[in-house]
């Protein structure tokens, strides 16, 4: 993976949606890797959010991307759901599939792969349709600023989901840090947080533009958490990579965190 490596501004006019969605997301017509790290994510998402789990009024998804895969479990367990991304271009794709639009990106096997977990296949339609109801907000994010939603007015919520995206978004650990602690000041005391790292990520391709990543260790997400004011209450690691023509990285951290009640 030679040449330029895109990163902070450069998304607006270098990254395109439809190209990381193609890449990342092709599921069961995808390559081995991309799906496996799927399923990764919607087995520890269902889990996390299966009734007696993480749940509430409202949650945030931040850095949405222009994909919807990481709320098909949580739109069981939340009244609401506000998602944001740094990019207009992603906040209009997920939007596509939200409002039914021609064109929209099909993820019916990933939401058929969820309903499966569930226990009946058949209702991956009513699983879209309650997905479409709970989203009510798009918001615009950048997680490098104090403030990560600007001047949008947000309530404090019971969760904050974020994955795969801090890693691509902070250029070193002090960002990354910084980020941690802007997200868990967006949440109720006593909320979760809930995220996803590719760990030691050098960079990935989107098309043929090479975006940068920030190496990361367990330990380091784990710290931040901490430092923040979250206890971390579940961890699960797996050490599947993406594709090499893709993506640099070496495993996956999943990570369910809640803040101090008294915070």
């Amino acid at each position: 993976m030679e040449g330029k490596v895109y990163t902070g501004e450069d998304y607006k006019t270098k990254f395109n949606p439809r190209d990381y969605l193609k890449t990342y997301y092709a599921f069961d017509s995808g390559t081995v890797a991309e799906n496996e790290i799927l399923k990764f994510l919607l087995n520890n998402l269902f889990e996390t959010f299966s009734p007696g789990g993480v749940g509430g009024d409202i949650l945030i998804d931040v850095g949405t991307g222009p994909t919807i895969y990481q709320l098909l479990s949580a739109c069981e367990a939340f009244r609401e759901i506000i998602v944001s991304d740094y990019l207009e271009l992603n906040l209009r794709e997920a939007d596509k599939w939200l409002k039914k639009e021609p064109g929209a990106y099909d993820w019916s096997p990933a939401v058929q792969y969820v309903c499966e977990l569930e226990g009946d296949r058949s209702k991956w339609q009513e699983k879209e349709a309650r997905l479409q109801r709970t989203v009510t907000r798009l918001l615009t994010c950048d997680v490098n600023q104090p403030r990560p939603l600007g001047s949008a007015q947000v309530p404090a919520v019971d969760c904050v989901l974020t994955l795969l995206a801090l890693e691509c978004a902070c250029r070193d650990v002090d960002a990354y840090q910084a980020a941690i602690r802007s997200l868990v000041g967006l949440l109720k005391p006593g909320g979760h947080l809930v995220t996803s790292v590719a760990l030691h990520l050098q960079n990935y391709m989107v098309g043929h533009s090479k975006f940068f990543g920030l190496p990361l260790e367990k330990e380091t997400v784990e710290k931040a958490l901490q430092e923040a004011g979250c206890q971390v209450l579940k961890s699960q690691y797996s050490p599947i990579n993406y594709s090499e023509a893709y993506c640099i990285n070496e495993g996956l951290y999943f990570v369910v965190a809640r803040k101090d009640p008294g915070a």
